[in-house]
């Protein structure tokens, strides 16, 4: 036996090696803990925990305006005409109540029912971990006839709170700046992102005004550069983007936000209210011709991405009710099989929305609600709702059980195309595609996939790659467009199948034909590689699309990736350079040519076909110097009608989005 090394006296573990962190630096120590990462979710995410804050202001009924304002510093401002924080002198704390909500965590009115009987910040730790991770933040209180002021640099108040005027208006005006050295990727924030945020809660919280401003001069860059002109108090024209956010509806507005761009089945949604049960329920819900269930719910203004008791108390509610009626009329009479609960919402657009005065998350993210009460009170408010709405719409109900019968013929369609992919998985020992290239590693890991665009550049792919842990998977053209297709014909497409059985996933059993096992997946990257050119871009459209509908988990734990190939070559005598964007085209063109194009030879890539295996290796593949895009799911709400708008069957809606965010049109020959 060896022996042991003693280890040094300075090593030793003793009570003085305890760190406590004081106040806020826990905050600054580990970021992440608090606000998910310090990338640029993170720092989105600083400004919707101050904004929850007036949302909360809202939703108790003291606040009907609030003002986002992205300043030119890329500071942010977050301004409402609520109660304002107290800024009295807290007896236990001896320090004025604003300084405490800024500085201590877990202190807030939250926690009280007296000051806010629902709360989307149930923790106490937004706005002082908003104030923690700013370089600089202000607080400005208008209340009591006065208006308050306070400064804080990374979470330290640099004076006591002040009177700096009086005023005759209420409310709390939020300016920070996120600290550089906590956000180490940037601080720039995006417009779009913020915008599909507020948008989003205006829907939820139907009458309260929101309003985002870009003031940044180059704020065309940060966002799809449709902005507005708009005139400053002296008539003058200045260059910022504004939107308001307001719905008269709530919900109902925002299903048919979503369901824009589908063939609707029914003339309008079916919409609930209610708070019969003491707590409120608001559900909209619309049918369309489309194949896929979208249904997004909601508690406290939080998107439970993973569901909960609320949303398995709606899909109860939705499937009795449906089936008790359709039995009734005998509408399934000549029906040979039985009908399943998730053919019942084929083609179903839903938001449920609850406000739960003590709701229990759980779930990896914590975004799952586990009140058991409130499944009993949402399936009876579901029901009662679609009793009503079927009763006296007969025609829309004829629609939606004829919708139902098509799905469930459809699926039973589909039990033999799913169950012929089942077969040929790896995982069922029949081997993987003929065309599949794999790699020697059996560690996932390690080990990644290229969805090649076409047989020749897949062919190039294979010379170049890394044998020991990259594999290559051509695809033959264009793959089917899962957005309008029904889901027998998804399992019967022969490159579909392909990447099934490349990836060595298993696909859900006929009862829960959405389900997705990816415990046995054999690569965790997998990478879309396709040209740079029209074609390329939607074919990789076309990948995605069928990522988000049928393989969805793989893009929420982190797996797919967009290749980004080099598009143009620029060489001067044996000096070359390849270039990703027009800028690095341009600075090329600067550095080897002086600035003159003349004996500077710029070859542009339009296909992965157009490089040998060696320049596909050194600028597509090699993970040393390769460009990868990790693609995720921001905002699942607003993915949904992308995608729907992008490949669904309604012309309209794509034509105006492509006017709107198209800042030029690259017209292959």
């Amino acid at each position: 036996m060896s022996e042991i090394e003693p280890k040094a006296a300075g090593t030793n573990y003793t009570a003085d090696n305890i760190q406590v962190l004081e106040g806020l630096e826990a905050v600054r120590k580990r970021p992440s803990m608090y606000i998910g990462d310090i990338g640029s979710r993170g720092l989105h995410h600083l400004v919707y925990e101050v904004v929850d804050n007036s949302i909360d202001e809202a939703m108790g009924g003291y606040c009907t305006d609030i003002e986002v304002i992205i300043n030119e510093d890329n500071s942010v401002t977050v301004k409402d005409n609520g109660r304002g924080i107290p800024t009295g002198i807290h007896e236990k704390e001896g320090r004025s109540a604003l300084e405490v909500v800024l500085t201590v965590l877990h202190a807030g009115g939250k926690f009280s029912k007296d000051s806010y009987k629902v709360s989307g910040g149930l923790h106490g730790v937004g706005v002082s971990c908003v104030n923690a991770l700013s370089s600089h933040l202000t607080a400005e209180i208008h209340r009591d006839g006065k208006c308050f002021m306070q400064e804080y640099a990374k979470g330290v108040p640099l004076y006591p709170v002040k009177i700096v005027s009086d005023s005759d208006k209420t409310g709390t005006t939020i300016i920070f700046k996120p600290d550089s050295e906590i956000f180490t990727m940037g601080t720039e924030y995006n417009y779009d992102i913020l915008a599909t945020r507020l948008r989003e809660l205006a829907y939820l919280n139907k009458g309260i005004t929101l309003t985002l401003c870009d003031m940044r001069e180059n704020w065309d860059e940060m966002s799809n550069g449709n902005g507005d002109i708009n005139e400053d108090n002296n008539g003058e024209k200045n260059s910022k983007k504004c939107e308001v956010f307001h719905s008269e509806y709530g919900l109902m507005e925002f299903v048919q936000y979503l369901d824009g761009t589908r063939d609707k089945l029914t003339e309008k949604p079916i919409y609930l209210e209610t708070d019969k049960t003491g707590t409120p329920i608001e559900i909209a819900m619309q049918y369309n011709s489309g194949f896929s269930e979208n249904i997004h719910s909601y508690v406290n203004n939080i998107n439970t991405i993973e569901g909960g008791t609320h949303l398995t108390g709606f899909r109860r509610g939705l499937t009795t009710t449906l089936k008790n009626y359709a039995d009734k009329n005998g509408m399934l009479s000549k029906l040979k099989f039985e009908i399943d609960s998730a053919d019942f919402r084929e083609g179903l657009t839903a938001i449920i929305s609850v406000k739960v005065a003590e709701p229990q998350f759980e779930g990896q993210t914590k975004t799952k609600l586990g009140n058991s009460e409130i499944m009993a009170a949402v399936s009876q408010a579901t029901s009662l709702a679609l009793e009503n709405y079927l009763e006296e719409n007969p025609k829309d109900a004829r629609n939606i059980i004829d919708k139902v019968i098509l799905a469930a013929t459809a699926r039973h369609a589909a039990r033999k195309a799913r169950e012929l992919v089942q077969r040929k998985t790896v995982m069922s020992g029949s081997g993987l595609p003929g065309k599949l290239a794999d790699c020697s590693d059996r560690d996932p890991s390690k080990c990644e996939i290229f969805l090649v665009e076409g047989d020749s550049a897949g062919g190039t792919a294979k010379t170049g790659r890394d044998r020991m842990y990259q594999a290559i998977l051509p695809l033959r053209g264009k793959i089917l467009n899962v957005e309008k297709a029904m889901e027998h014909k998804i399992f019967e497409s022969e490159e579909i199948r392909n990447i099934f059985t490349a990836l060595g996933v298993t696909i859900g059993t006929e009862e829960d034909s959405k389900g997705l096992n990816i415990s046995k997946l054999r690569y965790h990257k997998v990478i879309i590689m396709t040209d740079a050119d029209v074609d390329g871009s939607h074919i990789a459209t076309l990948i995605l699309t069928f990522f988000f509908r049928h393989m969805q988990d793989l893009i929420k734990n982190g797996y797919v990736y967009i290749a980004t190939p080099p598009l143009y070559l620029v060489k001067k005598g044996k000096q070359e350079q390849y270039c990703w964007t027009e800028e690095e085209r341009k600075a090329a063109i600067d550095r080897l040519g002086q600035g003159k194009e003349s004996g500077v030879h710029i070859q542009r890539y339009k296909g992965l076909g157009e490089m040998n295996a060696v320049q596909l290796w050194d600028t597509t593949m090699n993970p040393d110097s390769r460009l990868l895009r990790q693609v995720s799911i921001d905002n699942a709400v607003e993915a949904d009608r992308i995608f729907s708008m992008l490949m669904g069957d309604e012309v309209p809606p794509r034509r105006e989005f492509i006017e709107t965010h198209a800042k030029y049109a690259n017209i292959d020959a």
